[in-house]
Order: structure tokens, then sequence, then C-alpha cells
């Protein structure tokens, strides 16, 4: 068996089929599929039983632990030579196995993961956040695009590794969120090289409304700061962008109401009779201050709107792109503060400091 593809689940039995359903397409055949249900409200046990007859098809039960501990789970039943880890709410082009094996075979390497992207029948909503979670203005490009400010790593999503080396490294950890780049980590820090390929990408679903969306990359920002711990010297400049960009928000958005405050002031002064030039002048104060504040913001989202409208040629998913870019930056952002006064301010331990199952 050349491939073992690996997909925890938790309560998302349509994602399931839609995922099954493309592998039953793919043009590359020799490979099995390994789906690892943790502990499910709602499991997909009766989809996969109908993708018995077309698939070499694998499923397990077992109480929940989160995503890292169930793709070991998984690993230790898989055949394949390689183990092809992925997340339930992708869906694989017919080519993307053929992609995989022509890459290994053109140029191997113990470890690889691809790029995602949106599917034309993704939601508004979703196409926004796909681009939130993948344009060089937001990410900078470090999900696997082509221009990056950091070295690629493997994510969850779209990971593969050779099975032995799988094993070698014990899997992923028993962290709750940022598993997969703790996992990356280690498998530069062994001596391998994680290596992207570009035509072995996926379409991935994401979050479907920006409240969810907000609390996966709030996780995120959270994970930034334990994985520093773990991993000493690995965050760069581009992981700390977002904290920057959301006390700048925060600070305009204080600079921009004070202006309003005081223009408003002036206004009701110069109505009332006292100070009639003095008071038309803190409004005109005011206001410049207000616009002077809103303008980054206001270039920034135009920026945004007008590169997703491009790249994804619909005008509404360009505004809606957007309030997903600030809830992507700012979520994050807020996560990784948070962390960062757990953590390094008040020195609690990484599962002490939240306690909290990140999946609820």
């Amino acid at each position: 068996m050349k491939y073992s593809i690996i997909v925890p689940v938790f309560n998302r039995p349509d994602e399931v089929r839609e995922l099954l359903q493309s592998l039953t397409l793919q043009t590359f055949t020799d490979f099995e599929v390994i789906i690892v249900e943790d502990g499910s409200q709602k499991p997909c046990q009766e989809v996969c039983n109908s993708f018995a007859q077309s698939l070499r098809l694998k499923y397990f039960m077992k109480p929940n632990s989160g995503p890292g501990q169930s793709r070991n789970y998984g690993a230790e039943r898989a055949d394949g030579d390689f183990l092809i880890v992925l997340d339930s709410d992708v869906v694989l082009p017919e080519g993307y196995l053929q992609a995989v094996d022509d890459e290994l075979k053109t140029n191997p390497c113990e470890a690889f993961g691809g790029p995602d992207a949106s599917h034309p029948s993704f939601t508004p909503v979703q196409k926004a956040i796909s681009y939130s979670m993948t344009s060089f203005f937001t990410t900078g490009g470090i999900r696997g695009g082509k221009a990056k400010l950091d070295k690629f790593y493997p994510r969850s999503f779209n990971m593969g590794i050779r099975r032995d080396v799988y094993r070698q490294l014990d899997g992923f950890s028993k962290m709750r969120f940022g598993e997969d780049i703790d996992f990356s980590y280690r498998i530069v820090e062994a001596g391998y090289r994680p290596r992207l390929f570009p035509s072995a990408w996926v379409w991935h679903k994401r979050r479907t409304d920006f409240r969810k969306f907000f609390r996966q990359v709030y996780n995120s920002g959270i994970a930034r700061i334990n994985l520093e711990k773990r991993h000493p010297g690995t965050m760069k400049l581009v992981h700390m962008l977002p904290m920057v960009f959301t006390v700048g928000v925060i600070l305009l958005s204080v600079v921009a109401l004070a202006g309003i405050i005081f223009a408003i002031i002036g206004l009701l002064s110069a109505f009332n009779g006292s100070g009639c030039n003095m008071g038309l002048l803190a409004t005109y104060a005011g206001g410049f201050i207000t616009l002077a504040a809103l303008s980054p913001l206001l270039l920034y989202s135009i920026l945004i709107c007008c590169d997703s409208t491009m790249r994804n040629h619909s005008l509404k998913v360009g505004l809606l792109s957007v309030p997903a870019a600030f809830v992507q930056l700012m979520g994050y952002g807020l996560g990784f503060i948070y962390a960062w006064y757990k953590r390094i301010l008040l020195k609690q331990d990484e599962f002490t400091a939240f306690e909290k199952n990140f999946y609820k």
C-alpha cells in the first residue's frame, strides 16, 4: 500500500461524505482511507458504510481526545508507506494523489504538504474566510503560498509524511491546538526538510461563519505562544504582525473616538455661541484627527477588498473579505496577547493556563 489517508472527524458527517466522494474520483488508486471518529455526537459511520464498496476504508470510533491523538490512533492502524493527514472539511481534486506521487518520484522527501483553495460551490463567507487565511496581505504567505515571510511548514489540513518517520517522532503531541505546527517543527528538528507540493492542493471549507472563525484564529494566537515555549526561537516577525495590527487598530480606534468627541464638543460650543470660532476650530481639528486615525484602516480595507474581488471575481466576496481579514488578524492577535499574559507574565503551565477545551 502506497498511501494511507487519515482523517479525524468530530460531528461532521456531511463534510465526510463530500471528502469520501472526492476520493472515489482519484486517478491514482493505491491508497486506503482511515476515518477516526473522535467521540462525535453526530457519527459518520453510516456515511462511511455507503462507501465501503468503492474505497478501501477503515472506520474507528474512540472517545474524544482531540485531532492530534486521533491521527495517532489512525496511524497505528495504517498500512501505507506514506501517511497523508487531511481535515474532514476538505475536498480533493481528482488529480490530488497523482500530484503527490509525481512529486515524490521526481524529488523524494520524508514530509510534505500542499496549499488550499476555495471551491466555486463555497458560500461567499467561506470564500472570504479562505481568502483571509491564504492571502499574503493577511498571513504573510506562511500557509503555503509562493511568496512568504517564513519557510514552509506543513499543516494538518493537507500534510504527508513517511510512516517510519511518523513513528520515529511519536506522531502528534497532546497539544489541543497548534499540534500540527509542533509536529512540523519536530520534523525539521529531527533533520528532515518538509517540502511544499504546489500542485497537491485541496479545497478547504474552513469555518462557516465569522463567530466560529474568530474562535479558530483566537486559538491559533494562543498556540503561537505555546509553540514558542516548546520550540524557542521559532517565533518570527510574521507571527507577531497580527498582534501589532490588533494593538494598532485599538489605538487608532481610540484616537478616532477621541477626535469625534472633540469635534462634537466643538460643534456644541459653536452652536451655543460661546467661543464660536474656537468651537469651529475644535470641530475641524477633531474631524482631522478622526480622518487621520481611520485612514490607514480604510486604505487597508480597500486593498483587501480590491485584491479579493479580483481573485474571486466577486465584489460581494471582496466586501466580505474585509471583515474576514479583521477577524483573522485581530482574533489571532487577541489570542496571542492573552497567551503572552498567561504564559510569559504569569508563567503558567501550557495545560493549566488553558484548561478549557479549545474545541467546545
